[in-house]
């Protein structure tokens, strides 16, 4: 088995690269659903983000997310404050879902998709890790066409993460996830030929970078 990190900066192309190691073949647990799932109506994270920001915010167990997300956006104290409460319950879930995929499939390649990867120190657990990057124009676009942004709320959002430039120092493979599809795709599908072969084996992959041609 190798557990495979993949992280990257926002609006670089790290859901599709996720997309394109699930068609070959890799395992992809997903960290935005398993957030969503620990905020879940009824269980102990919407008690619990009850309790830190009140009832008003979870009315009936129910997380009000929008509400949740507006209250904690630009603000570092309330963010790290949910965090506490959501970071230690998704690691819980991957750990338990990297043990039961193990368990049916010893040589499986399982991904763990995680924007706050490198942030939270969860890179460290990892066999491999797998960086989507791309340049502050080609960011912009994206985010202010996908989710009609303004290019100073773009900005505030690209702004809020770790720069790139420290993610790549952590990174085993480096994916430019500004490529056009077609090469994005096959130079997944090159990254994942050499994790299959080292799936099962102890030794850690060297730092690389395979040229799209």
């Amino acid at each position: 088995m190798l557990l495979v990190g993949l992280t990257g900066g926002i609006a670089c192309g790290k859901s599709t690269v996720a997309g394109y190691l699930a068609d070959a073949g890799a395992v992809v647990i997903d960290a935005d659903r398993l957030a969503w799932e620990a905020l879940a109506p009824g269980t102990p994270g919407a008690r619990a983000v009850a309790r830190a920001f009140g009832r008003d915010i979870a009315p009936g167990g129910v997380v009000d997310r929008a509400r949740l997300a507006a209250l904690v956006f630009g603000h570092p104290r309330r963010l790290r404050r949910l965090e506490a409460i959501v970071h230690p319950r998704v690691f819980r879930a991957q750990r338990r879902l990297t043990r039961e995929i193990a368990a049916r499939d010893p040589d499986a390649v399982i991904v763990f998709d995680a924007a706050l990867l490198i942030e939270t120190g969860a890179h460290r657990e990892m066999d491999t890790v797998i960086v989507v990057t791309a340049d502050r124009p080609t960011q912009l676009a994206r985010l202010q066409k996908r989710d009609r942004l303004t290019r100073a709320q773009a900005l505030a959002r690209i702004t809020s993460q770790w720069p790139l430039r420290v993610k790549r120092r952590a990174a085993d493979y480096v994916i430019d996830g500004r490529a056009p599809r077609r090469l994005v795709r096959r130079h997944v599908r090159l990254v994942y030929d050499e994790l299959r072969r080292l799936a099962g084996s102890s030794r850690r992959p060297r730092a690389t970078r395979l040229a799209l041609r």
